[in-house]
């Protein structure tokens, strides 16, 4: 237990210096940053060699904390994520007290509300969203892993979780759009 408190102390002291860290989420392994850090939201760009245009998805603890950093939560995101069976992202429109770089062309984010344990208890204590993005370059496949992790990016953050991938052999949240309008589109199943 003492271990994993060092760990959940050692990732929040990365994070709250603007630093990234490789860390066990509620599908895979994410490269993850303060939300509301540019700079360090810029770090894992170019870690991932990713166009700044390719929004990147956030993490948050609960509806409470959504419901503070999106400007209008539509009612029927509660009842997706209410219902939903396995981890679901929503893009959502007008997002408040983030970095401008995770803003989408179109004034939107995609955010999370998390399941994982560890995941949640670093946000809770961090007070603001983390940024959630595979542990793969951009255009490479998904690592299931942390072995098939690149060394590029094992080598590239400022600290690894060293936990172990809880839901193993789960795929990439479902990803939908609400519009403005409670108009719901499925991006990624």
């Amino acid at each position: 237990m003492q271990d994993y408190q060092d760990k959940l102390n050692k990732a929040l002291s990365v994070l709250k210096k603007g630093g990234t860290i490789l860390y066990p989420t509620d599908t895979v392994w994410g490269i993850g940053c303060d939300a509301s850090n540019g700079d360090a939201v810029d770090k894992i760009f170019k870690l991932k060699q990713r166009e700044e245009s390719k929004s990147l998805i956030c993490l948050v603890s609960d509806f409470k904390m959504l419901q503070q950093y999106v400007e209008e939560v539509p009612e029927v995101a509660y009842d997706i994520l209410k219902f939903a069976t396995k981890p679901t992202t929503i893009i959502y429109d007008r997002p408040l007290r983030i970095a401008e770089n995770l803003i989408a062309d179109d004034n939107s984010l995609a955010i999370r509300v998390v399941r994982d344990p560890f995941c949640s208890k670093l946000i809770r204590k961090l007070k603001r969203p983390l940024v959630s993005t595979s542990a793969n370059i951009s255009g490479k496949a998904t690592p299931k892993g942390k072995k098939e992790i690149a060394t590029a990016i094992l080598e590239g953050v400022d600290y690894i979780v060293n936990l172990p991938l809880q839901n193993k052999n789960v795929p990439p949240s479902s990803i939908i759009k609400i519009g403005g309008d409670s108009t719901v589109k499925i991006i990624r199943k």
